[in-house]
């Protein structure tokens, strides 16, 4: 008899296949004496939409919800329908004996087996591997360590309970706003308070009343080629150092000029700071964004590649900034793997050392599913790789090395002198050993001294050399000054921040709830590591949030949004409690079916409220241009790189680009480009001011050696188009087919 594999892409059941020594082509499938591996497309079988349970549910009317399906069914996903049935075919052979799930080890990629084995209706048994990354060697050790799939049943039960309850509260409270307000409105537990979340910060930025504020300087002139001895002033009963009281500091300067210092009390102690820890998906995400301006979903997907494709990195879905003890004994091998080109001298000066099991990295009780993203055993070739994917690598590599090098060490020295009563301090350090921070020598700005430097003088701590003094001694010759400040609001969401934000959403809480704060902590806040790239994505392309330069706003439709949506589903707290749950039923201390029936009663809760509210819903961005399929007047709405005009009929579904921000670069100033206009027209315009048509962009690429062939520029529209087509609302398809008359609604 033979095991079949059902591994969750093809690029891995193509490496699993030739590990196992699987070599015969089968129909969605690979074939060996003993195995037989096949794969997914990621989901092949997902819950079964409403219409699917009763021919009514295509129309979208309010008397028919809420939908409550019990239970619920699954359906093939069409676009994907010829792989399920290899699948269920290679299932259903008579010469397969056991079934091995070779997904993605995690919640997520557990829910994707299981759903293909229970619409083929299995009944073979099955086994479970469980790997952090795809090298021959993890997956030939992964292989001989094979687990009961029953040990994960409660992790399955878990992943059922999220997509069930996410199915109830998601698709009824969209159909409920959707009809109630005849508008094309969705909601969701992740989503919404992301979008209160923004609008929180929004209004403490609007609210915000800049105060001056006032500190004292004084200055020492030393001997020429020695340091100059700054001091900064504090008070001594708020150890403030400024004062917003401006007659005060003013006071404060004329009285001291002239006097002398007085050094009250000199202190040096040596200090270390350890690297920072390993990245998770969320750091490496939010490190691509400002330092090369990545989207989180730029970064989950170029990461996807270096992992399957590559093979040079562990799986990049993980929430965990640690290593378990039983990657110690495969150190080397990794840092013989990565090892080459800029990291070979860096690497090679670890190479024959060992790591205890008490470094700062390494803690088995912080690694769940998942251990820190880190280079695999597998010999890299970074000519292999394109400019994105060796940015990517480079981040992780030397993360990697940071770690395993000892700490930055340097002698931390304090100072505070006695000016007339008044407190004085300045501070400097001296470097000891540079330790981990040469892994980023040659890496301009990651850990830039002169930030740190600004850091500290706004906190009126500047770390300089100080001149050699001595407790006791008088100073003289001090020049005072003041600085005027003014108190800064907080600064707009980018992506980087947004994602810190949905990772860490405590601070957005209504409620005191230290149980929810500990878990929203615990598991990763709202949305997990593998979902909030698509998050962020999705109100874009729902033309609920837009980007000014870098930062996110809402439209306003997503200001509308939020308060005609019941206030559960905007707040952090709902997917805290969901998520304390969840984990309940993971580790088998919650049943299943208790948790469902308190959703089913929430959501008829929920709709209820909905239904009753009151509330209206006005398109603010109608243009005078005409619908020329429906003759309704458009909507202009902005994308995350495109605006457009859409039409406000949801049946209809007509949209026209008018720009798209490209990647042409201004020949003037460098900055990326618009795309305006169709066809031959089309012009790129830049913020500068700079115009140029797209024939003559191409006729002075071609001039200067770089020329764009009409193959190129035939990919490139096709990609254009692409993007155009994914900035659809995910709902878009749905409400093409609705049977609403808006006049009749509004006279409603």
């Amino acid at each position: 008899m033979k095991s079949l594999v059902i591994a969750e892409k093809p690029s891995v059941a193509r490496d699993i296949a030739r590990v196992l020594g699987c070599k015969k082509q089968a129909d969605g499938a690979i074939e060996g004496e003993k195995y037989i591996v096949t794969w997914g497309l990621g989901h092949l079988v997902t819950l079964a939409d409403p219409e699917d349970y009763d021919g009514k549910f295509k129309e979208w009317k309010m008397e028919y919800l809420p939908m409550m399906p019990s239970p619920f069914r699954l359906e093939v996903i069409k676009q994907t329908a010829k792989q399920y049935r290899a699948v269920k075919n290679q299932i259903a052979r008579k010469d397969v004996g056991q079934i091995i799930i070779a997904t993605d080890a995690g919640r997520e990629g557990e829910l994707v087996a299981r759903l293909i084995l229970k619409k083929a209706g299995n009944n073979k048994p099955c086994s479970r591997l469980w790997i952090s990354s795809v090298t021959d060697k993890a997956i030939g050790e992964g292989f001989k360590h094979l687990k009961d799939s029953r040990e994960y049943d409660a992790l399955y039960d878990a992943a059922m309970c999220r997509a069930e309850a996410d199915w109830l509260v998601g698709i009824n409270a969209t159909r409920a706003l959707t009809c109630k307000y005849n508008a094309q409105l969705s909601c969701g537990r992740v989503q919404t308070p992301t979008l209160a979340m923004i609008r929180k910060r929004e209004n403490q930025i609007r609210e915000f009343q800049p105060k001056p504020y006032y500190s004292i300087w004084a200055k020492m002139e030393t001997e020429a080629g020695k340091p100059d001895l700054i001091l900064s002033w504090q008070d001594k009963k708020s150890g403030s150092r400024s004062t917003f009281q401006k007659e005060k500091a003013e006071d404060l300067c004329r009285k001291l000029q002239g006097e002398k210092g007085v050094i009250f009390d000199i202190v040096k102690i040596p200090k270390k700071v350890y690297a920072p820890l390993l990245y998770d998906l969320t750091e490496l995400q939010r490190e691509a964004n400002k330092r090369y301006r990545y989207s989180p979903k730029e970064t989950l997907n170029i990461m996807q590649r270096l992992y399957e494709n590559h093979k040079v990195l562990t799986y990049p879905r993980t929430d965990s900034r640690y290593v378990g003890s039983d990657i110690l004994p495969t150190i080397q091998d990794r840092l013989k793997a990565c090892g080459t080109g800029p990291y070979k001298r860096l690497a090679g000066k670890l190479i024959n050392q060992s790591f205890s099991g008490k470094a700062f990295f390494v803690d088995d009780k912080k690694v769940s599913d998942h251990h820190a993203i880190i280079p695999t055993e597998q010999f890299v070739q970074l000519d292999h790789m394109t400019v994105d994917e060796r940015r990517i690598y480079d981040l992780v590599v030397r993360r990697f090395l940071a770690v395993l090098y000892p700490p930055y060490e340097y002698e931390q020295t304090s100072m505070v002198v006695d000016i007339l009563g008044e407190k004085f301090t300045a501070s400097g350090k001296i470097t000891l050993n540079q330790g981990w921070k040469a892994v980023y020598e040659e890496m301009d700005g990651i850990y830039d001294q002169e930030e740190e430097d600004l850091e500290q003088v706004s906190s009126g701590s500047l770390d300089r050399q100080l001149p050699d003094l001595k407790k006791g001694e008088i100073l003289t010759g001090l020049d005072f000054n003041i600085k005027e400040g003014k108190t800064k609001p907080p600064a707009p969401f980018n992506e980087a921040t947004l994602l810190s934000a949905m990772e860490n959403p405590v601070a957005y809480m209504e409620s005191d709830n230290k149980a929810m704060a500990k878990t929203l902590g615990e598991t990763g806040g709202l949305g997990t590591v593998a979902t909030r790239a698509d998050i962020i994505e999705k109100l874009f392309g729902s033309f609920l949030i837009e980007k000014r330069g870098q930062d996110i706003f809402l439209t306003s439709k997503a200001k509308q949004l939020l308060d005609l949506v019941p206030e559960d589903l905007r707040k952090p707290e709902l997917t805290a409690d969901w998520e304390m749950k969840l984990s309940n039923i993971a580790k088998g201390s919650l049943k299943r079916k208790e948790f469902m029936e308190e959703i089913y009663s929430y959501t008829e809760e929920l709709i209820d409220e909905i239904k009753t509210s009151g509330g209206q819903f006005f398109h603010d961005n109608l243009t005078n241009k005409k619908c020329p399929d429906c003759g309704k007047r458009l909507l202009k709405v902005k994308g995350k790189n495109s605006e457009m005009l859409v039409c406000q009929d949801r049946e209809c579904g007509y949209r026209e680009t008018l720009s798209r921000t490209s990647n042409a670069r201004c020949p003037k100033c460098h900055k990326k480009m618009e795309l305006r206009g169709k066809g031959d027209s089309q012009i790129f315009v830049c913020a500068c001011g700079y115009k140029e048509k797209l024939t003559a962009f191409q006729d002075r690429k071609k001039k200067e050696g770089k020329g764009v062939s009409k193959k190129d520029i035939a990919k490139y529209m096709r990609n254009q188009a692409k993007e155009e087509e994914a900035l659809n609302s995910p709902f878009a398809a749905a409400f093409a087919k609705l049977n609403l008359d808006s006049e009749e609604n509004q006279k409603k």
